[in-house]
């Protein structure tokens, strides 16, 4: 049992709150921009319960936000002050509420204290209490977060346009501090790129008649333009804000280029994570579940982070009644549910599914009552079937919504069975779903999932047809003729936003295209570093050039230039190349089947729950070192038991095994 002393809350509290609150932090042009769905709030009135059955006299303080007292024996005390439980049995009670913020406390002592063990109660359901490794200490609050904060000097600042351009050299989510001489206000014009900067009309964020003792807000930027003025004019110091993550990963190889790719795409996931997962640290800065699915799975192989995805889960869900679809995004949700399963097995964090599962029950019962009588689910007033930002033929129920489906069905009958719940009728509906999936949706002309079969259209996009491939829904014929007929076939609409760019190369490396992934990645993410980027983009399209780079819904600098979803490379490089995956929930045991073809030199250092592994080439020598037991190297046809903390060594050519 954790023995560590924290602040507790009815189990998902903080988050909600939290998240609502990061839902309220976008800024469009100068107005703030809440999120525009339904948003839950914490649980304001809250009781956490304990027995204990001590040997001799304890002392102890509860510390709290909010009012309330503590109960013991049905005798109330006054919280703040040192309490006594005598020797023999104490039933403990603390009553707290929280009309503003979240209710919350911490009980200092040696033996009664906030650890592992307490109860909290809404008055209607009762659940261990939450936490969150972030507070640990009682003279912090569980209101405010913490960030940790460095100061930047410009890499470079120049006069132009008649003005002064700072460039940071690096994504900055945070504030400045402004520093005048002969001058006595400035305005501030913020950039992600240096044409936005420059753009003193249409840049995305500007502040006016700014002075030193103005409160300058957190944004995200690169640049600064500070028009009419001169070098001698103006100091600016940039205050990032961050919260610390460890990220024990590595990745070397013999081609510089995909070397920068790695590295830049974890700046991006790290921007884009720290109390949460986030679309991005500029224009949103909203938690959208499409984007928290991705990122985790790219989480997975670099900063293994844990609490960043629960948290991100617990925040999109929020209380237990549903009012509409998260996001309002029908996909979203499905995508939210699926994601449960993926959090599990990486973590193997049975506790927290048994937690979250009721929430994926009711959450598939309202999928379930907007099924017609094939079971296939449909838009209704107010829900936005995305899918992705591409032309897709949504004229009645879509293709790729009903993949969606069938996988949720499956995640229940998975995590239903981990946790001995009647799985039955999941599977019936997976079943079924499945059955008139492949009728009404494939067509055997195209060789491939049309979009609609009501339209009468028949039209071929890629999505649904990579998640066929994605959650094994097809057999291996029907496989190779999407993958003829859709994945490398030009005349079919390419996809260019990363989002679905990150579904399509994973659907190509399971159909063991690494080719072409490799190309991929070089060509599109290598592309951005191209046009200077040092964070990967919402969209790229390499036809577009010039300001026409940054444009996106209607806005000229509407794109975001540092988007989670971007780096997926992290993810297809770990799964794929490297070939890292877990075979039992937690990496209880885990493969490692590397396809490093592209590279004769090549070095990686991976995490794991509780580990690490790490994989080197060179030449014609392949060796693999994992620091748990349960791995499994595996080439070809060939399976190697990992020994724990013992360098595994094969040379390719032969197959010859050295273990030392």
């Amino acid at each position: 049992m954790d023995s560590t002393a924290h602040w507790i809350w009815y189990p998902g509290d903080f988050s909600i709150h939290q998240g609502m609150l990061q839902n309220f932090a976008r800024e469009e042009r100068g107005m703030g921009w809440p999120a525009y769905w339904y948003i839950d709030d914490c649980n304001r009135n809250i009781n956490f319960s304990r027995t204990y059955d001590l040997d001799n006299p304890t002392d102890f303080t509860v510390y709290a936000r909010g009012i309330g007292y503590v109960d013991i024996n049905g005798k109330k005390f006054r919280l703040g002050e040192t309490l006594r439980c005598e020797s023999g049995k104490n039933v403990i009670t603390i009553f707290v509420g929280n009309p503003t913020g979240l209710p919350c406390v911490y009980i200092d002592g040696l033996v009664v204290k906030s650890d592992k063990g307490w109860q909290a109660s809404n008055f209607v359901s009762e659940l261990p209490a939450g936490n969150d490794p972030l507070f640990t200490s009682k003279d912090q609050n569980p209101n405010v977060i913490e960030y940790q904060k460095a100061e930047l000097n410009p890499t470079k600042v120049k006069e132009i346009d008649n003005g002064v351009l700072f460039d940071f050299g690096r994504a900055v989510n945070g504030s400045l501090k402004v520093k005048l001489h002969q001058i006595d206000e400035v305005t501030i014009c913020y950039g992600e790129s240096r044409t936005e900067a420059l753009d003193v009309d249409m840049c995305y964020y500007k502040q006016e008649s700014v002075d030193e003792t103005t409160h300058i807000r957190k944004r995200a930027f690169r640049f600064v333009f500070i028009p009419n003025a001169k070098k001698d004019n103006i100091n600016l110091i940039a205050i990032h804000e961050y919260i610390p993550k460890q990220n024990i990963s590595d990745f070397q190889t013999d081609n510089p280029l995909i070397n920068k790719i790695w590295n830049v795409s974890t700046e991006t996931l790290n921007l884009c994570s720290d109390l949460f997962f986030i679309d991005g640290i500029k224009r949103d800065r909203w938690i959208w579940a499409g984007d928290a699915y991705q990122a985790n799975f790219i989480n997975q192989y670099s900063f293994f982070n844990e609490e960043v995805d629960r948290r991100t889960l617990l925040a999109l869900r929020g209380q237990d009644n549903i009012k509409q679809h998260i996001n309002t995004i029908v996909d979203y949700s499905m995508l939210w549910v699926i994601g449960v399963l993926n959090h599990y097995e990486m973590t193997g964090d049975r506790e927290f599914l048994k937690i979250v599962y009721p929430k994926m029950e009711s959450m598939v019962r309202y999928f379930i009552n907007q099924t017609n009588k094939q079971g296939f689910i449909y838009g209704r007033e107010n829900d936005w079937i995305f899918v992705d930002w591409s032309e897709i033929d949504k004229d009645g129920t879509v293709a790729a919504e009903q993949a969606l489906l069938i996988e949720v069905y499956k995640t229940m009958v998975t995590c239903g069975s981990v946790l001995n719940r009647p799985i039955e009728n999941y599977q019936t509906l997976h079943d079924q779903l499945l059955e008139n999936f492949l009728q009404h949706f494939w067509n055997e002309k195209k060789g491939a999932f049309i979009d609609s079969y009501e339209s009468g259209k028949n039209h071929v996009t890629r999505h649904a047809n990579i998640f066929a491939i994605l959650f094994d829904l097809v057999d291996d014929d029907k496989k190779e003729s999407i993958l003829k007929n859709v994945l490398l076939n030009d005349k079919i609409t390419r996809i260019t936003t990363p989002y679905f760019k990150f579904f399509e190369q994973d659907a190509l490396c399971k159909m063991n295209r690494q080719d072409i992934v490799y190309t991929t990645i070089l060509d599109y993410w290598g592309g951005m570093l191209a046009n200077d980027a040092v964070t990967f983009w919402e969209e790229y399209d390499p036809t577009k050039s010039g300001k026409d780079m940054y444009s996106m819904y209607g806005d000229p600098y509407g794109k975001s230039l540092c988007h989670a979803w971007g780096a997926s490379p992290i993810y297809l490089l770990g799964r794929y190349f490297v070939g890292l995956y877990p075979t039992r929930p937690g990496y209880r045991e885990f493969h490692v089947e590397p396809e490093l073809d592209q590279f004769n030199k090549f070095h990686a250092i991976l995490p794991i729950k509780n580990g690490k592994v790490i994989v080197d080439k060179n030449g014609d020598t392949l060796s693999v070192l994992a620091s748990k037991g349960g791995g499994t190297l595996v080439l070809g046809k060939n399976e190697y038991a990992l020994i724990p903390n013992k360098k595994l060594t094969v040379s390719l050519n032969h197959a010859k095994v050295d273990a030392g």
